[in-house]
């Protein structure tokens, strides 16, 4: 019994996965992307790449998480709208129980016609990160999975 506690104590869940929503607004004319992590594999990943001590929940290092999330995601997070990088803002994060959810916006971008991404997130920490990409244009949602070392990904509308 004893190794089964430890054994759940040590990995809460057997499986790497991360979600990341891209949606073109048509009336802000911007990108609104939302990622969705495991609190823990996060945290793991932000304090391995930045060798911090880092906790969500406490208050005291909300304004370094802030700052770690918004580099990390300069660096894991790439989007360019036909062929064009775009500027990704940070806008912040809430924690869900035992996810979080991260917000970005993109500047002002024309109408998308080839959407392409990179998308690398936790894979400084995990050989078998997956990633689940929506890509969301005038409601025509295209989906993949990208799985370690795979971070490349284009759609077209």
């Amino acid at each position: 019994m004893l190794f089964f506690l430890l054994l759940s104590a040590k990995d809460k869940h057997p499986y790497h996965v991360g979600s990341v929503e891209i949606n073109y607004n048509a009336k802000t004319k911007t990108f609104e992307i939302s990622a969705r992590l495991f609190l823990d594999d996060l945290e793991n990943g932000l304090n391995k790449k930045y060798n911090q001590t880092l906790h969500f929940g406490e208050e005291k290092s909300k304004e370094a998480i802030d700052k770690a999330l918004e580099n990390y995601f300069s660096e894991y997070f790439k989007l360019k709208n036909n062929n064009k990088f775009l500027k990704i803002n940070f806008l912040g994060y809430e924690e869900d129980k035992e996810a979080v959810n991260i917000y970005l916006e993109s500047e002002i971008a024309e109408a998308p016609k080839k959407v392409e991404t990179a998308v690398s997130l936790l894979y400084n920490l995990y050989d078998d990160q997956m990633n689940i990409v929506h890509i969301i244009v005038n409601g025509n949602r295209k989906s993949s999975k990208m799985n370690y070392p795979d971070r490349y990904l284009y759609q077209l509308f």
